[in-house]
């Protein structure tokens, strides 16, 4: 059942003095901007308004979730931070004397709802700017970053060696709820991790001979993780036949005990097909390839950087304007071309705010110009996009325009954007697997980085109105107001003789 709001204040928040009530301005602005019932509105389609347990408040839920991308918190120390301090907690709408969400509550609420409602939620927040007109569209920049999966260097051997872990854990698991027990199957982990250990040994030499040493132990592992699979694809088939028996006692644990193994199966086979590729000497496709048995999404992206020349994740890219909001932002397996997302893009921001970008930069991997002629045609009016090879003498001239150049210097602070919300907003490394929990990961930071800055453009611009006048002068002539001196006395409102 689904919670908006908590309930009234309790008499604690009462004996408070005046200023332990009082919110840091930051936050204050932040809160006002996040107490919207249009913020709610994405998450009712996944409660019932009637049944269920109740869910945590979702204003709650929502501010929770901004402090832990805004300070870079895990679950439980968000919890343990916002239970400490008297702001938080009034931030964070929890009244006195009640109890902190717990941790893995707001880490399924996360996963659950997923990356859909993430993106209407910035689809709402852009929305509140622009309709505080503090949204400017005039001209855009748009740039591209890895972000790192959460996984560690994948190796051949790493892999294997969690495949074969694994699988063995999870028919255990099943053999302990009654499935399937008479199926024996080998538990190989202590002679797959024997193997490991010696490949790492071996490494280390550098030479040939341990370079062929090498490469016999992974085959040896690879032939591990063939039979571990053999072993369960039986204990699976059975596990079934269980289930199918026994439909009224199977419990719901089991059943996803089940499915975990046919993945994980799936998964180790696809391991084990690379090994094989890679060890007759072929390089297996890095557009397919299993970096991770967890995260089957993330893949090797190659950006030309000296100290990662290789990263492991998703593309992503990011569109802000003048005042550094994001005004859109995409994820993406694999490593895409540049070009072709750029024109999506665009057209996502004109939708969005009805206005076509005047003007739209990028750098050099935009570079097409069948992409300039898209942008032209969908009516923006400058492309300053630095075009792939050598330019020809006209393009030069174009290049070399004042305006042009100005867009250009400005582009480079697409950079300084993508490596802030990496420091800031958790773009480093998404902790959640899967394209999906990169999408909800991605999108929760810039829910994060744009509500800060929408927030303080809203302030600022309501600061900057004139207030309305509290007093009238009146003029000493009747009839006549606003030209009498200071502390003059109103003409009478009875009619002149």
């Amino acid at each position: 059942m689904l919670v908006t709001t908590n309930p009234q204040r309790t008499l604690w928040e009462t004996v408070l003095p005046p200023g332990y009530q009082d919110l840091p301005a930051q936050l204050a602005s932040v809160d006002a901007l996040l107490d919207d019932p249009v913020f709610v509105e994405p998450y009712r389609r996944h409660f019932s308004a009637v049944l269920g347990r109740p869910s945590i408040p979702i204003e709650t839920y929502l501010r929770m979730m901004f402090l832990k991308h805004r300070y870079g918190l895990g679950y439980e120390t968000l919890c343990g931070e916002v239970a400490d301090s008297l702001t938080w907690m009034r931030f964070c709408r929890i009244p006195l004397g009640n109890r902190v969400p717990h941790p893995s509550t707001l880490g399924k609420l996360t996963k659950r709802c997923g990356a859909g409602v993430v993106a209407e939620l910035n689809e709402a927040l852009l929305g509140k700017a622009h309709d505080a007109k503090v949204v400017k569209t005039g001209q855009v920049r748009t740039d591209t970053t890895v972000v790192a999966a959460d996984v560690t260097y994948p190796t051949d051997s790493g892999l294997l060696v969690r495949a074969v872990t694994l699988i063995v854990g999870l028919v255990a698991k099943i053999h302990g709820l009654g499935a399937a027990s008479r199926t024996t199957v080998r538990d190989r982990r202590h002679a797959a991790g024997q193997r490991a250990r010696m490949i790492s040994a071996h490494l280390k030499l550098r030479n040939d001979e341990a370079k062929a040493t090498v490469l016999r132990i992974t085959g040896e592992l690879a032939g591990f993780a063939e039979t571990s699979i053999a072993d369960a694809t039986r204990v699976l088939v059975n596990a079934r036949r269980y289930i199918a028996a026994h439909p009224d006692t199977v419990t719901s644990g089991l059943t996803a005990l089940v499915g975990r193994l046919s993945v994980t199966i799936e998964r180790a086979d696809r391991v084990v097909q690379q090994t094989r590729t890679r060890l007759a000497g072929d390089l297996p496709p890095s557009a397919t390839r299993l970096v991770s048995m967890h995260d089957p999404d993330a893949r090797p992206i190659a950006k030309g950087r000296l100290g990662k020349p290789v990263e492991f994740g998703y593309k992503a890219q990011v569109t802000d304007n003048i005042d550094g909001i994001v005004l859109d932002h995409s994820v993406h397996v694999g490593n895409p071309a540049d070009g072709p997302l750029l024109v999506p893009a665009i057209k996502r921001i004109a939708k969005r705010f009805g206005l076509v970008p005047a003007a739209v930069t990028s750098d050099r991997g935009y570079g097409e110009a069948k992409i300039e002629a898209e942008l032209a045609e969908f009516g923006v009016e400058t492309v300053a996009i630095p075009r792939k090879g050598k330019p020809s003498k006209a393009r030069r001239d174009v290049e070399q325009a004042p305006k042009f150049h100005r867009l250009i210097k400005w582009r480079t602070g697409s950079e300084g954007r993508i490596s802030y919300l990496k420091r800031r907003f958790g773009w480093d490394r998404t902790l959640l697997a899967t394209l999906d929990g990169a999408e909800t990961w991605c999108g929760l930071g810039v829910f994060t980085h744009n509500g800060i800055k929408i927030s303080n453009l809203i302030a600022t611009a309501a600061s900057a109105q004139p207030e309305p006048a509290t007093a009238i002068g009146y003029a000493t002539t009747p009839g006549r107001r606003g030209t009498g001196p200071p502390g003059a006395a109103p003409p009478s409102e009875e009619p002149a003789p």
